[in-house]
């Protein structure tokens, strides 16, 4: 891909941008709609041409298969670090867990702890030996020792499978806030992402991404600390007056819709207690696995490893990676609690119905207009724009990788395919992935982004996680017993899934009490049944095979632990 093409298509999403700001200032004559804000449109247009041109830069220096899915390895573990927190605080951790948290109070504290404490299973188990073992997938890591068409095969389903459903939460968030701000149909900010996203990764590979995400993070923890130092600061600082105000607001908001005093001042109370939003113990539990497990199964995670040159740099990528993702953790909490006593009662945040203009997602953008006026509104949204590119392009990358490297060059080539070819597979999946992208971000449209993601979680840790964890920590694990316990994983998670309440009623439209699988999150029986599947299956597999696999753990595990030969090819 030339500078020429390059220009093309970033003359492209400029003018789909512009088009989109053409459009805003027509009267589309939908009540639910802002007028446009200028500011914020000059903000991201700004962002777009920056990461344009970071784009065109990366794009020169992309001319190999390592380039393009790790940046050749040379990316430091502070700049990683960074990279890692940008991918991970998506659009489902700044504008979701903010939204769950005005929603539900308390209880939407359980997304920020349990997108937390995923990070020290990555840190003690995971890290090093991922860059020691890996090349640029985690099925590299998974095959290592294994045959490489079954695990790679499933694998590739497992990362396809979570990217889809990460993807959807990106998409409804992206196209909820440029439909906010420009006035545009859904449909039409949506498919402006998607052709955004695209030129990103086409062209810049993992160097654009990564230097994307690493811009995209700093601007965001800039922004989410000064929402949460302006909200605080009108408490006093005292996080119990914050709380004691949102109870308040609450009790008078049930009140004013007819409850009595007594009754409201139960549902005023109960946003600082459990049980508003996970009901009962099993689906906590669930809920919990699938937010800890799952992030060490994330495939655009875990192949974020394999751009830092050696395993120390991989556990310095961790380490600042849980910093700037801990603290961020803190404000999105500050910032729900904000949205409750700044946006919810503030009628030009509301629309005709009462509820808040452009939908719950909306909650942070409407307390940033809040706290700092049409400026800081315009930033945020830029940010939070920003934020959702970034992590889509992560997330394409990883899909497209997947396809052409797991796939393409290892199973269907042999390993015989050249870095050219691999390369051509992978932009021509990217752009299959952009149109998924467009037509699941449409059909998804009224969901909480926080939960679709929370879905995305279930399915990597009932797939990727268990794979990853037995192949790489018990000797006995076969290559028959990887595979058929990881498929029988995902399907598990994606059939519970699909009958569970969330998705056959909410999505779906089926009537309420109708679902087959009664609780949020299948992650407590999807991810035991893909634990167990990996455990039978290879303690009754007596194949020759099997030999081999076990034979082969003793120097898997030399490799995984010292990183001697790991510059090499993974893979045997």
């Amino acid at each position: 891909m030339n500078a020429r093409h390059l220009n093309i298509l970033g003359g492209l999403a400029l003018a789909l941008l512009s088009a989109a700001a053409l459009a805003a200032g027509g009267d589309l004559g939908q009540a639910e709609k802002q007028a446009t804000n200028w500011t914020a449109i000059s903000m991201f247009g700004g962002f777009v041409v920056l990461t344009l041109f970071i784009t065109k830069w990366a794009a020169a220096k992309t001319k190999s298969a390592a380039d393009f899915y790790t940046a050749g390895g040379g990316i430091t573990g502070f700049q990683n670090g960074l990279a890692i927190a940008g991918d991970y605080m998506s659009a489902a951790s700044f504008l979701g867990i903010s939204a769950a948290v005005m929603a539900s109070g308390y209880d939407g504290l359980i997304y920020s702890i349990g997108f937390l404490v995923g990070w020290p299973v990555i840190t003690f188990l995971m890290a090093e030996r991922l860059r020691n073992l890996g090349k640029f997938t985690f099925a590299d890591v998974a095959a290592y020792r294994f045959k490489q068409t079954p695990i790679r095969a499933f694998a590739a389903s497992g990362t396809l499978v979570v990217v889809s459903f990460y993807l959807i939460a990106q998409m409804v968030g992206a196209g909820q806030l440029i439909k906010l701000l420009f006035g545009l149909e859904y449909w039409m900010a949506v498919v402006i992402v998607g052709a955004l996203m695209m030129v990103y990764v086409l062209f810049g590979g993992m160097t654009a991404t990564t230097w994307v995400q690493i811009i995209k993070a700093c601007l965001l923890l800039a922004g989410a600390s000064f929402m949460a130092f302006m909200v605080m600061a009108q408490y006093g600082f005292s996080p119990e007056a914050l709380f004691a105000a949102s109870v308040q607001v609450k009790a008078t908001t049930a009140v004013a819709a007819g409850k009595t005093i007594e009754e409201a001042g139960i549902l005023g109370q109960a946003i600082m207690g459990p049980g508003s939003f996970i009901k009962d113990p099993i689906s906590a539990i669930s809920f919990g696995m699938a937010l800890m497990f799952g992030t060490a199964g994330l495939p655009h995670i875990l192949m974020r490893f394999f751009t830092v040159p050696d395993a120390k740099e991989a556990r310095k990528s961790v380490f600042w990676a849980t910093t700037w993702i801990g603290y961020f953790y803190v404000l999105t909490f500050i910032i729900g609690f904000g949205a409750i006593v700044l946006v919810s009662t503030n009628p030009g945040f509301l629309d005709a119905k009462g509820g808040l203009i452009g939908g719950n997602n909306m909650a942070a953008i409407h307390l940033a207009n809040a706290v700092g006026g049409n400026v800081f509104l315009g930033f945020i949204s830029a940010v939070a724009f920003a934020t959702i590119l970034a992590v889509v392009a992560g997330l394409t990358l990883s899909g497209a990788s997947a396809v052409s490297h797991d796939l393409y060059a290892t199973v269907f080539k042999k390993g015989n395919a050249d870095s050219a070819s691999e390369l051509r597979v992978s932009r021509m999946t990217t752009l299959a992935l952009g149109v998924v992208a467009v037509v699941l971000g449409i059909a998804f449209e009224k969901q909480n982004i926080a939960f679709m993601v929370s879905l995305a979680f279930a399915i990597a840790a009932s797939a990727n996680f268990p794979v990853l964890f037995m192949s790489v920590l018990w000797k006995d694990c076969t290559t028959r017993g990887a595979a058929i316990g990881g498929f029988l994983g995902l399907t598990t998670a994606v059939v519970l899934t699909v009958v569970s309440p969330s998705v056959w009623e909410a999505t779906l439209g089926n009537p309420k009490g109708s679902a087959f699988f009664p609780y949020t999150s299948p992650a407590l029986f999807s991810m035991a049944a893909g634990f167990i599947g990996i455990w039978l299956f290879s303690v009754l597999d007596n194949s020759e095979r099997a030999k081999l696999d076990r034979a082969g753990y003793l120097a898997q595990k030399v490799r995984s632990e010292t990183g001697i030969g790991a510059s090499g090819a993974s893979g045997h």
